[in-house]
């Protein structure tokens, strides 16, 4: 990324007049600058960029990898690799990935400056990443959290397979502040959401969020703490370095929400962190990033009250307005999986992803796997929107 410039790259990511920070220059070159998203780690960036023949204006890009392994995607093909080495005799590394480095939130994916040449641009960017996949000789080429509208295009104009998955949104729509918010759930909803609540405020903590020149680098090493944690008891392994979060805070600590949660021994803001949630800010959504605590889960519902409640909002009467109605957002994405988000306000919706496998054999097997789990999903989405909605209105 330090060789295409901020402006450049911006104009293009920013080209439909919403931003999402994950694709911005300053948050990836943070992952390549923080030894995040490097070739040592298994992620060897292959950025694609579009300049007119003339002048050399930046007309279209995207971040793209060069990948020895399926770690910090969200979209999963482990069984994809094993599958391959059966039927071709080949390795399925390494492989080709455009996307965010340990991201799952969906955005653009071939960011294209506006204009008269957007679509011809977009075009030609569908068509070269397969280009480049051939060239390579890789098994394949993977377009993760793409938007409907891209997923629809290159599945449709370029022969892309395509792919669906599920995630949980909360979304405001016209909610004005937080009691319509609740008022909008279903009763037995807002109850276990005031309970829940309450059972956190009865620990004693105080709950701090922080944005911009407010975030210290003593938030920032309790934070990676609590991250490092988590890592060691869930995943075993941490992507993100301690050098990212200072990098990101340097770079666009304004868009970042740290929520904390300290002990009450000291001055506000100077107790001992145990537990925090990190956030980027958007211009129309709140993003869920990563979560970590000290403590594990020997706090009830801290976890709730600091990646979702405290983000989205979901108090009772006379409880302040929380940050995303606050900042009138429309919605708070809080990341992959989970169906406990259910009711806790979250609702499901679908995920995009396009895929190339050149070899014509092995890209029919995986297209009738694909057929059958995109129905599969759509049944799930409708069921668990009908079923099990949160809301009165379902």
């Amino acid at each position: 990324m330090e060789h295409v410039s901020k402006e450049e790259w911006d104009a293009c990511a920013t080209a439909g007049g919403e931003v999402n920070p994950f694709l911005l220059h300053d948050f990836l070159h943070a992952l390549e600058a923080s030894g995040s998203a490097v070739k040592e780690e298994g992620w060897l960036p292959q950025h694609v960029l579009v300049r007119r023949g003339d002048s050399g204006e930046l007309l279209g890009c995207c971040p793209m990898y060069l990948k020895g392994h399926s770690y910090g995607e969200y979209v999963f093909d482990s069984s994809w690799a094993n599958a391959y080495h059966r039927m071709m005799g080949q390795n399925y590394y390494p492989k080709l990935l455009v996307g965010v480095p340990f991201t799952p939130v969906p955005g653009q994916r071939l960011l294209v400056k506006a204009g008269p040449h957007a679509d011809a641009v977009r075009g030609a960017l569908a068509d070269t990443l397969k280009q480049v996949a051939d060239q390579f000789g890789v098994s394949s080429l993977h377009i993760n959290f793409a938007t409907q509208e891209e997923w629809g295009e290159l599945g449709a104009k370029h022969g892309y397979l395509q792919r669906t998955g599920l995630q949980y949104h909360c979304s405001f729509d016209d909610a004005g502040d937080e009691r319509s918010f609740l008022m909008s759930l279903r009763q037995s909803k807002r109850k276990s959401i005031r309970q829940e609540r309450k059972k956190a405020a009865q620990e004693g903590l105080r709950f701090l969020r922080l944005t911009g020149a407010d975030i210290q680098p003593r938030h920032w090493d309790a934070f990676h703490r609590f991250y490092l944690n988590t890592t060691d008891r869930k995943w075993g392994s941490a992507y993100l370095t301690r050098d990212f979060f200072s990098q990101l805070g340097e770079r666009m600590g304004y868009r970042v929400l740290l929520v904390l949660a300290e002990t009450a021994d000291g001055a506000a803001g100077h107790g001992r962190p145990i537990a925090g949630a990190l956030n980027l800010i958007g211009s129309h959504a709140l993003f869920g990033r990563n979560w970590g605590c000290l403590l594990g889960d020997r706090i009830p519902n801290l976890h709730f009250e600091l990646c979702y409640y405290q983000a989205c909002g979901g108090g009772g009467p006379g409880v302040a307005l929380e940050f995303a109605i606050e900042r009138g957002l429309q919605r708070v994405e809080a990341g992959a999986q989970g169906e406990h988000k259910l009711q806790r306000g979250y609702v499901p919706s679908l995920t995009h992803s396009l895929h190339y496998l050149p070899d014509p054999g092995f890209a029919g097997v995986v297209d009738r796997y694909l057929q059958q789990e995109r129905a599969e999903m759509e049944y799930t989405l409708r069921m668990l929107r009908c079923e099990a909605s949160p809301y009165k209105q379902a």
